[in-house]
């Protein structure tokens, strides 16, 4: 996906950040959501992630997607087996979003991959993918922004704020997110 320079198609005055093309695939992909899964049963999972994955989504078996859930782009989505997407999550993602096996992105949270380059007059989008590893959790109402990357078994508490790198099982929290303790994970 190719970003259009914000120089050209003047954004704050109402101009593109993408394609006509990227444009429309979007239009496409949100009523097929409101059509076909918007208002679906919980336990249609299967039926979602098949949505998912015919918009070029990277979908793991086992992954779960709450109809709820607001997602920018598909094809920008990778999730692990067994994550969850709980209800009413926005993953804002016009960069890439990778989330690991077995994570859970509680309901309300959101996840941003991208930024705009504030140094810049005419406000360039700029893409920052954010990655989540595995067994991580993203509590209720918590925002993780671009460019971060969450290592495995981390935790962000909710309604915390985050825009930093979290080392393997941390447990974050606060606005902004500053770590709190180890995770201490019990073994299986």
């Amino acid at each position: 996906m190719t970003l259009l320079d914000a120089q050209a198609t003047r954004p704050l005055e109402g101009g593109a950040s993408f394609s006509l093309r990227n444009r429309m695939l979007r239009v496409v992909w949100m009523a097929t959501w409101l059509v076909l899964a918007r208002f679906t049963p919980p336990p249609l999972h299967r039926w979602r992630r098949r949505i998912l994955r015919l918009f070029g989504a990277r979908i793991a078996p086992g992954a779960r997607v709450h109809a709820s859930v607001m997602i920018w782009l598909p094809a920008n989505l990778t999730l692990g087996e067994h994550a969850l997407i709980g209800p009413g999550v926005r993953i804002y993602n016009q960069g890439h979003i990778a989330i690991g096996a077995r994570t859970v992105i509680s309901q309300r949270a959101h996840i941003c991959a991208s930024t705009h380059d504030v140094r810049d007059p005419a406000f360039q989008l700029v893409l920052r993918p954010v990655t989540i590893g595995e067994r991580c959790w993203v509590a209720a109402e918590a925002f993780v922004g671009p460019g971060v990357m969450m290592a495995d078994r981390a935790v962000l508490g909710a309604r915390a704020a985050l825009f930093t790198d979290v080392p393997e099982d941390a447990v974050f929290s606060g606005n902004p997110a500053v770590f709190v303790k180890q995770r201490g994970l019990r073994a299986e």
